[in-house]
């Protein structure tokens, strides 16, 4: 097949949508399929093997020094999907970029599908447009009904997408490189460098540092753990717009930027609890990576977690309603090592199932199903490349 991925963020961005959609593609054109990827242009792309990239125009995004976000590109994708016609398309994002790519797509008749990732309603509370949130709710509505399926991590999130008439919604899971993040990676010279024993327990935060997260929750648990394990320690990886003023607030913290591949793998395998206060979240790959890399994760009973964390046994579960539950939880497993060693453990056998492949085997099951029911679309054999 021809698959062209259509995401308004990609890496060296670091987030969940850019490394999902990264991952994707690689896949797939690891099955020998042809991949296109289009994207916001970047001054520091890089050519990735077995790929065609389509840079389109893109502008800064606001209160994220890095971000761009893609324009409307009707007219070059119209040109370059006349010229050779993909035969699905996935559109991980929902602006205006992913806007333009599905009205092309469907005025051209090739079968799109979307992804839902991130409850975009949600964080305009936190940017101070609250007012915004039912107009934003309509354009998301609105974009998925319109694709021939959306793509959900979770069955949770599909039932709650179809109550809101959203009936085209499929389940594709998440993977996690279990080879990459894994409990071996563990590092005593960078605990050492954050001032941590064997015995100390080390909280991590890795993702966004951003209002949406719900990030002075995680400084409450950790404030609260540290009433009882003074000696502990909380480390934060990732960068965003709230980090100098947390970092000025708590000067304790250890703060070690943005980190990916090995590194990252490193820091979260020298960790212990893995703190996720985030509210805002669809799924949260980093709940998998942590989980992978042998850590007691502790998060609300939404997305990831929910999916896959069984309460006590592989991880702590709090009600998305109790901010104490969550507290509790983070001091439980920070002060008692024998349940931390028996989360960790679990945790790692949990994910084990989530590899790649199987994943990319569902998505490219998907895809294939999209071509067949599409009456426009060319034979997949003629158009293999």
């Amino acid at each position: 097949m021809r698959v062209s991925l259509v995401s308004e963020t990609y890496p060296p961005e670091i987030n969940g949508v850019a490394l999902t959609v990264r991952d994707l593609a690689h896949g797939l054109a690891a099955q020998g399929h042809g991949v296109q990827v289009v994207r916001p242009f970047r001054a520091d792309r890089r050519d990735e093997a077995g790929l065609r990239l389509l840079d389109t125009t893109s502008v800064a995004l606001p209160h994220y020094p890095g971000l761009r976000v893609g324009l409307p590109a009707s007219s070059v994708l119209r040109k370059t999907w006349t010229q050779l016609r993909p035969d699905a398309v996935y559109i991980a994002t929902e602006g205006l970029l992913g806007w333009s790519a599905l009205a092309t797509a469907r005025r051209l008749g090739i079968p799109a599908c979307t992804g839902f990732h991130t409850h975009f309603g949600d964080y305009a509370a936190h940017y101070g447009v609250g007012w915004t949130a039912p107009l934003v709710n309509r354009w998301l509505l609105r974009f998925h009904r319109r694709a021939a399926a959306t793509l959900v991590p979770t069955h949770t999130l599909a039932a709650e997408l179809r109550e809101r008439g959203i009936d085209n919604v499929r389940v594709l899971r998440r993977a996690v490189d279990t080879q990459l993040f894994h409990p071996r990676h563990r590092d005593p010279m960078l605990r050492a460098f954050w001032g941590a024993g064997d015995d100390v327990p080390v909280a991590i935060y890795v993702g966004r540092i951003a209002a949406e997260k719900n990030l002075d929750l995680a400084v409450r648990a950790y404030r609260a753990l540290r009433e009882r394990e003074p000696r502990a320690r909380f480390v934060w990886v990732g960068d965003g717009p709230v980090r100098k003023r947390m970092a000025a607030e708590n000067p304790d913290f250890i703060f070690a930027g943005a980190r990916n591949g090995q590194d990252l793998a490193r820091h979260y395998a020298s960790a212990d609890v893995f703190v996720f206060p985030s509210l805002t979240e669809t799924f949260g790959n980093v709940t998998l990576e942590a989980m992978a890399s042998g850590l007691g994760v502790v998060a609300f009973d939404r997305g990831a977690a929910h999916e896959h964390v069984a309460n006590g046994i592989s991880g702590m579960r709090a009600p998305v309603d109790d901010a104490q539950g969550f507290v509790n939880a983070v001091v439980a497993l920070g002060v008692d090592a024998v349940l931390r060693e028996r989360v960790r453990e679990n945790a790692r056998l949990r994910v084990a199932p989530l590899a790649p492949a199987a994943v990319i085997g569902q998505f490219e099951s998907l895809l294939r199903q999209l071509v067949e029911e599409n009456p426009h679309a060319l034979p997949v054999a003629v158009a293999r490349i």
